[in-house]
């Protein structure tokens, strides 16, 4: 068990197990929900993300998950990408936490891209347990 950032604040019940960093994103693992914050200024795409993505599948193995994007820098994506994503039997859903109202709308923008269940939320706390909700259905 590691510490939770401060900046997580979520429920006593999410324990944070594992963190993997790279130079592009942190990838915090609470069971079952990985919570990734992008470094400011990169690119996320399935090229630039792609050892990322294997590290973490092999982190959860064969377990249901879902994917939180904590939105608290300012990077760039590809929504098309996401197609990729979609093809990994195990994602059950994708949230995104948005800082601002440009964010709001840009997740908006990509759930139309994404054909799993898809949520945006202004705070952390929503957003786990929207997942929660999701994997325990």
């Amino acid at each position: 068990m590691k510490p939770t950032p401060p900046h997580h604040q979520l429920p006593e019940s999410a324990v944070l197990k594992d963190v993997l960093k790279s130079k592009i994103a942190t990838v915090y693992f609470y069971d079952d929900v990985a919570v990734v914050e992008a470094k400011e200024g990169v690119t996320l795409s399935y090229k630039t993300a792609f050892s990322l993505l294997i590290s973490g599948l092999n982190y959860l193995r064969a377990s249901s998950w879902v994917y939180i994007s904590n939105r608290l820098n300012s990077y760039s994506l590809n929504p098309q990408d996401y197609r990729y994503l979609e093809k990994i039997p195990t994602l059950k859903g994708l949230a995104v936490v948005y800082e601002s109202e440009i964010g709001k709308k840009n997740a908006e923008m990509e759930a139309k891209f994404f054909n799993k269940p898809f949520a945006s939320f202004s705070n952390l706390t929503e957003a786990y347990n929207w997942a929660r909700e999701l994997l325990d259905a």
